[in-house]
């Protein structure tokens, strides 16, 4: 039987953090994004298999950076013993993806908020795992301590809903000041070579949870949703048409969305001239975003509507955010550590989450049946809730013999 959470009431500066894995998204991304909040997060521990590769990064997170913030941190090859050891407030998971369930849950357990890189999991019913193993953490942690505030909760990198151009666009959007959204268009065209999928574990249900539509252009559909809210319809298509692997390479859908809107979306690996673009076109102007990996203010771009080319202080509004802050992990780490302060749930966790992964299965669905899949019926009892291949005959991993 797991142990119950340890209570964590709100933790004094600086939070405790540790970090499971120690790859390039954790060297690259989350340390930066750590060291720019050295006031307020100390990183004191670090898991990792192999053991050349922990020590590496021990020694980079020692050097410190531009900021001058070093860490010194403790070695685990094993995240039990880590979180029985260290008891941290925050852990950020940066693993394969097949590993993010088990060691979210985890961390949970130990009373840990979590910080976990897309996907969070693989499937739908992983993802409720998470969720019921939130909410055991939680009521373990306010009967121990009898505290007032939330948590542990659950977050996933999500990154491109932050920085200032994403905040202030959903800002005019949510008031509409763009007038009503009508059409959407969502892009996510990138090039991923053979020698990208001779990782083991790319390319494989069991272990990556899909193609571009789970690795690659989430991302980008999770902004959309961000930015245009609920879905209730998506038909879709896939392929296999360059790489020979378990999923996809390329996949199309057409989505409704609740406020009315339609949109189209595009995920691909086989894009000789890689962008990530959002377009949305309201009843008073068209919002467009266009980037690669990470934007700024400048990658936003709001075209009038023709009856609004004269109105300049209605273009000024939505083009002066209040300041350029880009899209980043330490962006998002920011709001974290805010809600951990704060005991509330963090942004990129919960039902959030969850509709964008939800949206993925039923692009997976819609797909490969063939027919519309609408939100709320990938339940239990549904193939695409245990596996987003729904063990489709032309899809699912072929069983040895």
């Amino acid at each position: 039987m797991a142990a119950a959470a340890t209570a964590h009431t709100r933790p004094a500066a600086p939070v405790r953090a540790a970090v499971i894995g120690t790859g390039a998204i954790v060297t690259g991304s989350h340390l930066p994004a750590l060291r720019d909040h050295a006031d307020r997060v100390d990183l004191v521990a670090a898991v990792d298999v192999d053991a050349d590769r922990l020590d590496a990064f021990r020694a980079t997170a020692a050097e410190g950076g531009p900021a001058g913030a070093g860490f010194s941190v403790t070695g685990y090859s094993d995240v039990a013993a880590m979180l029985e050891k260290e008891r941290p407030d925050l852990v950020l998971i940066g693993t394969p993806p097949s590993l993010h369930r088990h060691q979210t849950v985890a961390a949970l357990r130990a009373g840990a908020w979590v910080l976990c890189e897309k996907p969070l999991c693989l499937t739908l019913a992983e993802y409720d795992e998470i969720a019921a193993a939130e909410q055991a953490a939680e009521q373990d942690a306010e009967q121990e301590a009898e505290k007032e505030t939330g948590g542990p909760y659950a977050s996933v990198v999500f990154q491109h809903r932050y920085g200032s151009g994403a905040v202030h666009a959903r800002e005019l959007l949510t008031e509409g000041a763009l007038g009503h959204p009508l059409v959407a268009h969502c892009q996510t065209t990138w090039h991923r070579d053979a020698a990208y999928y001779s990782v083991p574990w790319r390319g494989r249900w069991e272990s990556e949870g899909g193609g571009p539509s789970m690795g690659h252009g989430i991302h980008q559909m999770d902004l959309l949703l961000h930015l245009l809210g609920d879905w209730t319809e998506i038909r879709g298509m896939a392929g296999r048409l360059v790489h020979e692997v378990e999923s996809e390479d390329v996949s199309t859908a057409l989505v409704r969305f609740a406020n009315g809107a339609m949109a189209t979306v595009v995920n691909s690996v086989l894009s000789p001239d890689e962008v990530s673009r959002i377009r949305i076109d309201c009843a008073d102007a068209t919002i467009e975003l266009t980037h690669l990996y990470g934007h700024r203010n400048d990658d936003w771009v709001y075209t009038p509507a023709p009856h609004l080319r004269d109105d300049t202080a209605r273009q000024q509004r939505w083009r002066t955010p209040a300041a350029d802050l880009p899209s980043s992990h330490a962006a998002q780490l920011s709001g974290l550590l805010d809600a951990l302060r704060d005991g509330v749930r963090p942004p990129g966790s919960g039902p959030d989450a969850r509709r964008t992964l939800e949206f993925i299965a039923a692009l997976y669905k819609a797909a490969f049946t063939g027919r519309p899949v609408h939100a709320g019926e990938i339940v239990p009892g549904d193939p695409y809730y245990d596996a987003m291949h729904g063990n489709h005959p032309e899809w699912a991993p072929k069983k040895e013999s």
